[in-house]
């Protein structure tokens, strides 16, 4: 085993020591130092040596951790400006009504947390009075700062509203209760309150990746020269737990690395998650500090309250810092809720020293430290750690606030492992809290038992310096606002225009299709800049290289190197004023981009129009909990799926084959999803979406939207828009009739068997081919249509079910469209059957379907749509079985398909 003790190699002894005898001597006086005074004055030497160095710009790498106390000495603590006391009294009406609506919903067993709220209140009160800006502050106009609120200390935000008076006391009773249009989301959501909330964050993970991507999206904006947003800050508050989310790390990098100053993480660090402590036997603040020191930000630690002061000066010898970083978090939780002779023998009795120390404390001065001081319960502390980052530059700034889970609740609910399921206090709880915080509730107020909620009344002491202060600010936080900005302009009709006439004699993949309307639409005078194009790392794949040198890559450093192809036509460019957002390998990040991107409407009142194209397989698959959010957030924009279906990306096999895609993609209702066929359906739904989103909306249309569209990389002959009324209409509501046997010239003898064939995508290429078969082998008619959209045919028809119930007379598109079709329905795609299968109970024919069912496999395409029956001739064979059904044809033509197919 290797020595501890040893020295080992460095990675010093290859590079030349020019004089080896100095560094001997330094060497000498640390071992003189560590053997005369002992290792921790050899340790506090070295680290003060360390300050020294980085103040005088020498460069060292950082320590990854300090010890466990304040970042921020009492001393160097600037004053806090305003009024404490009125500070204290405005948190205090906060607490009680957020505790006081929760127990007053709990009645109905909507449920609520209110142990999250009691320990992060200074950590929000602080802000709000005196950092967080409005929408109308000077600095920031239309934009302030971007607020991601943890989750479950909603109850908090809504009690501050009600006390600036924008909520109501029914307001409060519906908590949780929407159903009536007049409640309070359980948590920030913006769909359901959109007005208050513009992040959602307790899909927890996302708060901090989103809010990491927003900050970096400010800095495109201002950069692209779209609208300088320099001034706004985000802030994002999380709990010490949910920082075990993948996500809630997964970009720490780039904001360093982006040096995204703009940027603050305030984590309530009260080491406690659901069920219990979040590191029992170890101390997450260390951890955390790390992890993000390691990251390269900016670390506050915010631990301790000014009642520890004291014993810090009493600690000459450094023992009790030393037993502070070595006590485990689950055992300062207990102190929590241990009186002072337990705190004594188990704290100060584990060192000589510290016993000597705890002689000259009272226990109310025990007490008073281990139970209630701590530095994100103070605002003094609190202040001087938002200060400290908003003023620091080139890194983003976490700041580790530790705080005590469901402080001022009482004993029964401060530190206890089950307090965040714990929904209500009892009156008892309630009047003891009372007294704490010093509010004028009487008992008579509690009638039948029911707390009041408080209110010192709106032209109080206490409301007035609140809006005061917010208007100074630039008015309420938080506070989402529509802009009234005027519809963006169409793009010229050309654009569209030119996929009409199809594609002639080349064969055109969907996706090149998709790539080159978007060169056409970013070259559009008026709204070309506004497009966002977001790709992760697969440009070249999606054909999207030419965009490079004429769009460039976003990076904010510009490009600081000579790329190894520049002197190619499409080189790869990066500017600081870049279009593109090539993220690399991550389509979380990518993710978060676009939901930025799409919501800066609202955020900003700057309409951007963002698309993002990725392997269809490891979009909704992989983040579709961030397209739930992304539907939540309101947000606005064109997901495309490349390389999509399960039969159609060439030997990838089963991780790439999407066969699902849009199954998962229909569960979401913000999401309209296509699956075109051809470049001429992908340029009328572009369109409609352009308009739909960005344009005028019509009457009772929701604005609130977002396209997933669905594109191949099978370059196949892109036919010209059939001639007629009806087709864009039929493109955009999910189906129009592509052709009939007739009009195909296949038409075999008359009063032939007829069957309709729906295709999706790709498919409708199969379908085709089974025309021809049917017609020339089996003496079948076929007619084809493209179903654009299984999804929305499917809305469409929920929505004439739900107008029969209220009495209206309606009928479903689907049914108008296939009004009068001779024969059974065959539908089929390049995904599982459940895809088409949407659409099956409103089809007034036979319905049946083929779909690409299972997990993918690496083979030739036609090898794989034989192997899920999907090709042209396993068309054939389904479409004769549904005919033999009816007696149109012979039961034993079947069997002979089947036979000569091979199937």
């Amino acid at each position: 085993m290797t020595d501890p003790h040893a020295i080992q190699p460095s990675e010093l002894d290859q590079l030349p020591d020019r004089d080896p005898e100095e560094t001997a001597e330094w060497q000498a006086s640390l071992d003189a130092v560590a053997r005369e005074a002992g290792p921790h004055r050899a340790a506090y030497l070295m680290r003060r040596t360390l300050e020294r160095a980085e103040a005088g710009g020498i460069a060292l790498p950082k320590l990854l951790e300090t010890d466990y106390v304040n970042t921020i000495p009492t001393s160097a603590e600037p004053a806090v400006p305003g009024d404490p006391e009125m500070e204290a009294r405005i948190t205090a009406w906060n607490r009680w009504n957020a505790a006081a609506m929760v127990t007053r919903g709990s009645k109905h067993g909507v449920g609520g947390h209110i142990a999250t709220f009691a320990s992060a209140a200074w950590l929000y009160e602080t802000g709000f009075n005196h950092f967080f800006k409005g929408k109308e502050s000077p600095d920031a106009a239309g934009s302030g700062d971007q607020l991601y609120i943890q989750g479950h200390a909603s109850p908090g935000i809504y009690a501050r509203a009600f006390l600036d008076g924008r909520l109501t006391e029914q307001h409060l009773d519906n908590f949780r209760q929407e159903a009536g249009g007049n409640g309070l989301p359980s948590y920030p959501h913006p769909r359901r309150l959109p007005w208050l909330w513009e992040f959602p964050t307790v899909s927890m993970g996302l708060g901090p990746l989103s809010a990491i991507y927003q900050a970096r999206f400010n800095r495109y904006l201002t950069n692209r020269g779209i609208k300088d947003v320099s001034a706004s800050h985000v802030w994002a508050f999380l709990g010490d737990g949910e920082m075990d989310e993948p996500e809630s790390t997964a970009a720490l990098a780039l904001a360093a690395r982006e040096q995204l100053d703009n940027l603050t993480f305030v984590i309530n660090c009260n080491l406690q998650r659901l069920d219990g402590p979040v590191r029992a036997n170890f101390k997450i603040v260390q951890e955390l500090e790390a992890q993000f020191r390691g990251a390269g930000w900016n670390v506050v630690k915010t631990l301790w309250g000014s009642a520890w002061d004291e014993l810090f000066q009493l600690d000459t010898t450094g023992a009790l810092v030393r037993r502070l970083r070595d006590v485990p978090d689950a055992q300062i939780q207990t102190y929590q809720t241990r009186d002072a002779a337990y705190i004594r023998q188990d704290f100060f009795g584990a060192d000589p020293a510290l016993a000597q120390m705890a002689k000259l404390l009272s226990d109310d001065k025990i007490i008073e430290c281990f139970h209630l001081s701590r530095g994100g319960h103070e605002v003094r502390k609190v202040h001087a750690a938002y200060r400290a980052a908003v003023e620091h530059k080139g890194a983003p700034t976490v700041i580790l606030a530790q705080t005590v889970k469901g402080h001022t609740l009482g004993e029964g609910f401060a530190s206890k492992n089950a307090n965040h399921q714990m929904k209500k206090l009892t009156v008892d709880e309630f009047t003891t809290m009372r007294d704490l915080l010093d509010l004028p509730i009487k008992d008579s107020d509690f009638a039948d038992g029911t707390v009041p909620y408080g209110h010192p009344g709106a032209d109080s002491p206490e409301v007035r310096y609140l809006q005061e202060r917010r208007a100074a600010l630039g008015g309420p936080a938080p506070a989402r606002r529509v802009h009234p900005v005027a519809p963006l302009p169409a793009p010229a009709e050309r654009a569209f225009a030119s996929f009409d006439k199809g594609s002639g004699s080349q064969n055109v993949a969907t996706t090149m299709a998709f790539v080159r309307l978007v060169k056409d639409l970013v070259r559009d005078k008026e709204t070309g800049r506004r497009w966002v194009p977001i790709v992760p790392d697969e440009a070249r794949t999606f054909g999207m290289e030419s965009l490079f040198p004429s769009l460039g890559i976003y990076s904010p450093k510009g490009q600081t190197y000579e790329p190894v192809d520049r002197d190619q036509l499409m080189y790869y460019k990066e500017a600081k004023n870049g279009q593109i957002l090539n993220e690399g390998i991550t389509e979380a990040g990518s993710m978060a981009d676009f939901i930025a991107a799409s919501t800066s409407y609202a955020t900003h009142g700057e309409a951007m129009i963002p698309f993002y194209i990725f392997y269809s397989m490891f979009g909704w698959q992989r983040t579709a909990d961030q397209m739930w959010q992304l539907g939540d957030q309101l947000g606005r924009g064109f997901l495309i799926g490349a390389t999509a279906g399960r039969t159609t990306l060439t030997g990838e096999g089963l991780q790439h084959a999407d066969g699902h895609s849009p199954v998962i993609a229909a569960t979401n209702p913000a999401a309209l999803t296509y699956d075109p066929a051809f470049a001429y359906e992908i340029a009328v739904i572009v369109r409609e979406g352009l308009r739909r989103m960005y344009g005028e909306a019509k009457p009772g249309e929701d604005q609130n939207v977002f396209y997933y569209l669905t594109v191949y990389n099978e370059p196949l002959p892109q036919p010209a828009k059939p001639q007629g009324l009806g087709v864009d209409e039929g493109i955009v509501k999910g189906l129009y009739r592509f052709n009939t046997a007739e009009s195909a010239g296949v038409s075999p003898v008359a009063n032939a068997p007829r069957i309709q064939l729906l295709g999706s995508g790709t498919a409708i290429h199969w379908a085709l081919e089974a025309q021809q078969l049917l017609a020339e082998e089996w003496g079948v008619a076929a007619d084809v249509w493209s179903a654009t959209s299984w999804s929305e045919l499917r809305r469409d028809a929920m929505d004439a079910d739900a107008a029969l119930l209220r009495g209206e007379e309606r009928v479903p598109y689907i049914r108008q469209a296939l009004q009068g079709a001779e024969g059974p329905v065959l539908a089929v795609s390049d995904y599982m059957r459940q895809t088409p299968d949407q659409i099956a109970q409103w089809v007034e024919q036979d319905y049946s379907s083929l779909g690409a069912d299972g997990f993918g496999l690496s083979d030739t395409r036609e090898a794989a749509r034989r192997h899920f029956g999907v090709d042209a001739r396993s068309i054939v064979v389904a479409a004769l079985a549904q005919l033999a059904k009816r007696g149109e044809v012979k039961a034993a033509a079947v069997k002979e398909a089947r036979e000569k197919y091979g199937l």
